[in-house]
């Protein structure tokens, strides 16, 4: 509350953020992290990793796991939110090869403390850790992987990447098959709520997310897919997803959607309202 008291006294919405976040981390951690930083030269062991918290998504994790591993990712850092569905049981096999970390994460409004938790003790373990949802899929379109797109911007702290939204395509009813095969319809490229960015961030130049779209830089300023310094709040840009972009199955099917809507909110105690389907239901072109 002290953090956002304060930080709402800055005018510019760029900077609000950023204080905000580093506001919430706190100004003694911040001085004392900076300084850790700047001595440890030790390497990562990964190059790039995933952070994502989770409850009641079993049925999602393989295609999620395989596709980003295709892709390049090294590590997954899994919180598990009081799952009550088989997503331990799909996980094992992950968990025991070592690919996949699992934390049981209980409580309510859990995502920032675990996307905290996760910059804390693998600030030196990775050199990226992409914080994305289980129904967020990241597309290289220019990289035949994540890492070739990454090393372009390995000057920067944090790379934001802007969502494409799928719809429901139709479908009322949970089906067979993997998500990205299943639903072939998205918004226009230039839709609103594609202004939208997940970020992958370097967690040694970071002190902690501002929400769960922005993080609150040490140094340097955070770029957009095209390398440009991003000077605007991303509400406030035109989203690109010529370079790369994330694709975001926010509904899937409406049934999939009332189950979504079931488990709640890793944020807030609010329920998702049935108006949440028709805004995200978008199916303006097929893939």
């Amino acid at each position: 509350m002290f953090a956002e008291l304060i930080a709402g006294l800055i005018p510019n919405k760029m900077a609000r953020n950023r204080w905000r976040g580093i506001l919430r981390y706190g100004l003694c951690r911040a001085v004392k992290l900076m300084r850790r930083m700047k001595h440890d030269k030790s390497p990562p062991k990964y190059y790039l990793t995933i952070c994502a918290i989770a409850k009641n998504e079993g049925p999602y994790f393989k295609e999620w796991i395989e596709w980003h591993k295709k892709l390049g990712v090294e590590k997954f850092y899994i919180y598990d939110n009081e799952s009550t569905d088989n997503t331990k049981e799909v996980l094992e096999p992950y968990i025991n090869s070592g690919l996949v970390e699992y934390i049981y994460f209980p409580g309510k409004r859990q995502q920032l403390l675990a996307y905290d938790d996760c910059l804390e003790k693998h600030r030196l373990d990775a050199r990226w850790i992409a914080v994305i949802d289980l129904d967020e899929f990241i597309v290289p379109q220019k990289d035949a992987t994540i890492p070739e797109f990454l090393r372009k911007f390995e000057s920067y702290p944090a790379v934001e990447i802007n969502w494409l939204i799928y719809g429901s395509g139709g479908a009322r009813e949970i089906a067979e098959g993997n998500v990205m095969d299943r639903f072939k319809y998205h918004s226009l490229p230039n839709h609103i709520s594609n202004r939208h960015v997940k970020s992958i961030v370097n967690p040694r130049r970071v002190f902690c997310f501002i929400g769960c779209h922005e993080v609150a830089r040490m140094s340097g300023r955070t770029v957009d897919s095209h390398g440009e310094i991003i000077k605007k709040n991303f509400r406030d840009r035109e989203p690109q997803q010529d370079v790369i972009r994330i694709n975001h199955y926010a509904v899937k099917s409406y049934e999939e959607f009332l189950n979504k809507r079931s488990r709640g909110r890793a944020r807030t105690l609010k329920q998702r309202n049935l108006e949440y389907f028709n805004q995200y239901d978008l199916n303006d072109i097929k893939e």
